[in-house]
C-alpha cells in the first residue's frame, strides 16, 4: 500500500484532490482537446463528473495505488494516477495536465518526480503510455528519464472511432533517470511550425494533410521506377503521416515536403538516422514530374545537409541512387556528396531482376561537431 502523502514536486505539489478541486477538474476534463485524448471521459464533463471523479479517488488509495491533484502557485493543474503494483512491483502512472498549465513542462517535471517517489517507496518499475501522435506526451516521457520499449499497434480507440498506436516506456530502479535528449532536433518553431527555406524552397514536415500529395508522388511511374518500398495504399500513406512526429521527436527519421515558391506541396525528402553509433544518416528523395527540371530538389538537399551538420552531431551523410538514375545523381554532385563506390546488383526489381546502386558520401565540414 502506498502512503497517502503530499509531494513536493521542483515548485509543483502533488496531494490526494479534494472537493474544492472539482470545479477546475470539470473545466479541465471538458476541454475539447482533453476530451479528445480520453475518450472514456463524459462529454460534455460536468461538475457531477468532477465531483464523482474526487470520490472515487479515494478507492484508489484503498485499492493499493493512488491518485493526485497536481497543483501549480495554489492551481490545480491537473492529475497523476498511479495504478495499484502487480505482484511483480510494476506500477503504470497517467497524467493530465490542464489546458491554463501546458507548455510549462508539468508532465515532465510530474512524471519524474512521482516516478522517484515511487522507486524510493520499492516500486521496481514504473510504466507510461502515450499516443503515437502525442508529441508533448512523447517529450514528457523522455525528458522525465523514460526509456521506450515499444510500440502498440492500434491500442486505443479515439472518441471518433479511429484507433492509433501506443507507445510504451518504463523506467526501472536501476535507472539513472537522465533525461533522453533529442537526437534529431526540430527546425525552429517546432514540428508542427518549423521549417527552413532559402526564399525559393521550403522544407517543412510531412503531416496528414499531405497525404494525398504523397500517396500520388509515390504513384508516380518515374518515383515507383527507383523504389524499393511495397505499393502503399492511401490509407497506408495516412498511417506513416501521422507517426512522422514521433519518428523525429525519437531520432529515427526526419519526412518533410518540398514546397515551391507559392507553397505548393512539390515533393519529399527525408533524413533516416540510419547508423546512430557511427554518426551516419542517410537521404533519399523524390520530386513530382511538374516540378522537375527547376533546380527545386537541389535546393532542397544543400538546405537539409547545411542543417544537419550546424544542428545535429552527425558526421556522415550518405545516400544511395540507382545506377540509371542519372537526375538525382547530378542532385548530389551539386549538393557536394562525392561518389563513394558501387554495390552490384543491390536494389530488388520487378521479375527477379536486380540494379546496382552508387553509393555517395558527404562529410561533415572540418571544424568542431554541433551538438
Amino acid at each position: 500500500m502506498l502512503p497517502r502523502e503530499v509531494i513536493a514536486v521542483g515548485p509543483l505539489v502533488l496531494r490526494p484532490p479534494v472537493e474544492a478541486d472539482a470545479p477546475e477538474i470539470r473545466a479541465a476534463c471538458d476541454d475539447p482537446s482533453t476530451a479528445s485524448r480520453l475518450p472514456l471521459l463524459p462529454s460534455p464533463y460536468t461538475l457531477e463528473d468532477a465531483h464523482a471523479y474526487v470520490r472515487r479517488a479515494k478507492t484508489v488509495w484503498e485499492s493499493g495505488g493512488a491518485e493526485f491533484a497536481i497543483i501549480e502557485d495554489g492551481r490545480y493543474a491537473g492529475s497523476a494516477g498511479v495504478r495499484p503494483l502487480t505482484a511483480y512491483g510494476t506500477t503504470e502512472i497517467d497524467l493530465m495536465v490542464a489546458p491554463w498549465a501546458r507548455g510549462r513542462g508539468v508532465a515532465a517535471t510530474v512524471a519524474r518526480g512521482l516516478t522517484e517517489w515511487l522507486l524510493d517507496h520499492g516500486v521496481e518499475r514504473v510504466e507510461l503510455e502515450a499516443e503515437v501522435e502525442d508529441l508533448p506526451a512523447l517529450r514528457a516521457a523522455l525528458r522525465a528519464g523514460f526509456t521506450e520499449e515499444g510500440r502498440r499497434r492500434d491500442a486505443k480507440a479515439l472518441r471518433d472511432g479511429r484507433r492509433t498506436d501506443l507507445v510504451s516506456f518504463a523506467r526501472l530502479a536501476r535507472d539513472g533517470g537522465e533525461p533522453v535528449e533529442q537526437a534529431l532536433p526540430f527546425f525552429e518553431g517546432g514540428f508542427e511550425h518549423g521549417e527552413l527555406g532559402d526564399g525559393v524552397v521550403r522544407l517543412t514536415s510531412l503531416s496528414v494533410a499531405d497525404a494525398g500529395d504523397f500517396h500520388r508522388l509515390l504513384s508516380d511511374p518515374g518515383v515507383a521506377r527507383f523504389g524499393v518500398l511495397p505499393e502503399n495504399s492511401p490509407e497506408d500513406v495516412v498511417r506513416r503521416c501521422r507517426v512522422t512526429g514521433y519518428l523525429w521527436l525519437t531520432g529515427r527519421r526526419i519526412e518533410l515536403t518540398v514546397r515551391d515558391p507559392d507553397g505548393s506541396f512539390a515533393g519529399h525528402l527525408q533524413l533516416l538516422h540510419s547508423m546512430p553509433d557511427f554518426g551516419e544518416g542517410m537521404i533519399g528523395y523524390s520530386l513530382l514530374p511538374e516540378f522537375r527540371g527547376r533546380g527545386l530538389m537541389t535546393r532542397a538537399v544543400r538546405l537539409l545537409s547545411d542543417w544537419v551538420f550546424a544542428h545535429t552531431s552527425l558526421h556522415r551523410l550518405v545516400a544511395g541512387t540507382d545506377a540509371a538514375n542519372t537526375a538525382s545523381q547530378v542532385v548530389l554532385e551539386r549538393c557536394g556528396f562525392a561518389r563513394e563506390g558501387v554495390r552490384p546488383e543491390f536494389f530488388p526489381r520487378p521479375g527477379g531482376r536486380r540494379s546496382d546502386e552508387i553509393s555517395w558520401l558527404r562529410l561533415r565540414p572540418a571544424g568542431p561537431a554541433s551538438s
